[in-house]
């Protein structure tokens, strides 16, 4: 079996989620691999995401762990099989890499809860709108890489726009619906994207207007997808550095804490609709 030279965010979370279930019976890699009948540096490849495993050796692994949740063992075996080709890897090697990674998370993704304090959504922006936020860059993005961005940030938004969508909740502040980059035209028709987009069953928007005051989180670009068993769920920010990936129980638990908080202090669904479309008329 070959490695992988650069497993992704996914893989990586696989990877990790197997190593803290070897841990929580304290069992070290050496005996797991001998449990198994491989090697033991089978196992750290495979916890570091550069191994793939069958479902078969990892229903296996998940019995010697002692694992007795067949939620995540099932989702586990999901994630097995090989690597599968999504349709973000034709930009492989063409735009950042965390920007693949986010848009494998979504895919994957059973549920999506965002929280935008400056820029709305990515998964909502128009082609005008992202292509504007995407000329902002310094230094200066090449033209050739601002298209290719903008093309899979549109590709990403099949994941709550398509045929198939999963459940999305976004919170934005009112700081957000009131940038225009791009002018007055592109921010009219990108907001108008935002009420049509509301009236997709799957999507929600929650709207924090300046006079809700401070909230938790303020200032962050938070995005918060829910796996098909809690164990594998996985927080994405942003920040100057890059992109950050969050995984650990705790932090899980803090940071579904804090959403909730923070939805709290949001407008309602409707409230935000009546929101959205006063910004849009005072454009």
């Amino acid at each position: 079996m070959a490695p992988r030279h650069t497993p992704t965010v996914r893989q990586r979370r696989f990877g990790a989620e197997l190593r803290r279930l070897r841990e929580s019976v304290g069992m070290s890699a050496p005996r797991a691999a001998e449990l198994l009948g491989t090697d033991r540096t089978v196992i750290s490849n495979i916890e570091s995401g550069r191994f793939g495993i069958s479902e078969q050796r990892l229903r296996r692994l998940a019995s010697i762990y002692e694992c007795g949740d067949p939620g995540l063992v099932d989702s586990l075996a999901a994630m097995t099989g090989g690597r599968r080709k999504g349709w973000w890897d034709e930009y492989r090697g063409k735009i950042p890499p965390d920007f693949l990674d986010v848009s494998e998370i979504e895919h994957y993704a059973v549920r999506l809860r965002t929280v935008q304090t400056a820029l709305l959504p990515g998964l909502f922006q128009t082609e005008d709108h992202a292509r504007a936020l995407f000329d902002l860059f310094v230094p200066e993005l090449p033209r050739l890489e601002v298209e290719l961005r903008v093309a899979h940030r549109l590709g990403r938004q099949a994941v709550v726009l398509g045929d198939d969508p999963v459940p999305y909740l976004g919170v934005i502040h009112e700081a957000a619906l009131r940038m225009q980059p791009g002018g007055r035209k592109v921010a009219h028709a990108q907001l108008d994207h935002l009420l049509e987009s509301s009236e997709r069953p799957n999507v929600t928007f929650r709207v924090i207007p300046f006079a809700a005051g401070g909230f938790p989180l303020i200032g962050d670009s938070v995005m918060y997808a829910e796996a098909g068993s809690p164990h594998l769920d996985t927080v994405h920010m942003d920040s100057p550095l890059g992109a950050v990936f969050i995984d650990s129980p705790a932090q899980l638990a803090h940071f579904r804490r804090r959403l909730d908080l923070i939805e709290q202090v949001a407008l309602t669904a409707d409230e935000s609709k009546d929101f959205i479309f006063a910004v849009a008329r005072d454009l």
